[in-house]
């Protein structure tokens, strides 16, 4: 459903209040250039299945959510020379913009509080709720993201390639084989994606909406969002959860173990073999860690 959310059109998924249950409300949170639908369904349903309300969103300029074309295609290059000179970056929009709009569904659905959860760029825009609307966070939960901070390890030049690269051409073909490569590039060692089920995956996100500017934009968004949040992480007194792949080759470990010393009291899980995606493997890996978590959680806090 299409809702209004910080003054922009915002699509949402809400598997929706139970009659007689108060069920504490999930806010799942997706990553760069990925739709709600990126969500594995056995997350969800698992999550549902430990008695919470899971509402997911697309973020701004990707999916089914308001795009952004009006603000024009960046310069990448530019922007990555810009951020090593340390020179001011001007995105279209900002983290802080997206982290707005997370509330904005809140919001628009009624919510007071919620357990946050993002995972990449949406860990980043989770921790910018954290920051900017504490009282509506009961926990926060960052997967696989980062802190922005300069100075962290980054992506091997290949994996830079890959996330950089474009498909030969629109066809659909050509897009499926750019992103199964890109997929694999980042994806988790010990938990592997069979190619038939990745194929199966894309070409779902591809009838619902393909919108590769707005992921170059969102990408801009990401490399302007760095100290300043890195800073305020140490305002954070929310509960929090960091979960991380130990073989991450896009968002190295020590990116996570980083974001977790710069929260107070965060606790931080390292995933074995888990690389950058949200394998099957992987989810099941991650959920005992993130339940325990949020059950841990007061549920009137």
């Amino acid at each position: 459903m299409k809702i209004k959310a910080n003054g922009i059109g915002i699509e949402v998924e809400d598997t929706g209040a139970v009659a007689g249950e108060d069920r504490p409300v999930v806010l799942l949170i997706m990553g760069l250039g990925m739709q709600l639908i990126a969500w594995p369904p056995a997350f969800v349903r698992a999550l549902v299945d430990a008695g919470y309300r899971v509402i997911r969103h697309d973020n701004r300029d990707i999916g089914l959510s308001q795009h952004f074309d009006h603000a024009g295609l960046p310069n990448l290059v530019w922007t990555v020379i810009k951020h090593k000179l340390r020179a001011s970056i001007q995105p279209a929009y900002k983290v802080g913009d997206m982290a707005l709009d997370a509330v904005g569904v809140l919001d628009a659905l009624g919510v007071d509080k919620a357990h946050v959860v993002g995972v990449s760029m949406g860990g980043m825009i989770a921790q910018r709720v954290a920051i900017a609307a504490p009282k509506r966070v009961r926990s926060l939960t960052s997967i696989m993201s980062s802190s922005g901070a300069r100075g962290l390890p980054e992506a091997s030049g290949k994996v830079r390639r890959a996330l950089l690269g474009r498909p030969k051409s629109l066809a659909v073909e050509d897009i499926v084989a750019h992103y199964v490569h890109l997929y694999k590039t980042i994806g988790s060692p010990a938990y592997p994606i069979p190619e038939r089920d990745m194929k199966l995956r894309i070409r779902t996100a591809l009838e619902r909406s393909f919108h590769p500017a707005g992921t170059m934009r969102q990408m801009v968004s990401i490399v302007a969002d760095t100290d300043h949040r890195a800073q305020a992480l140490a305002d954070i007194r929310t509960p929090t959860l960091v979960l991380h792949g130990r073989a991450d080759p896009l968002v190295p470990y020590a990116c996570g173990e980083d974001t977790a010393r710069r929260i107070f009291g965060a606790e931080m899980v390292g995933i074995d073999g888990m690389g950058h995606d949200l394998a099957p493997g992987v989810v099941d890996q991650l959920l005992p860690h993130l339940t325990r978590f949020l059950g841990a959680q007061p549920r009137t806090a």
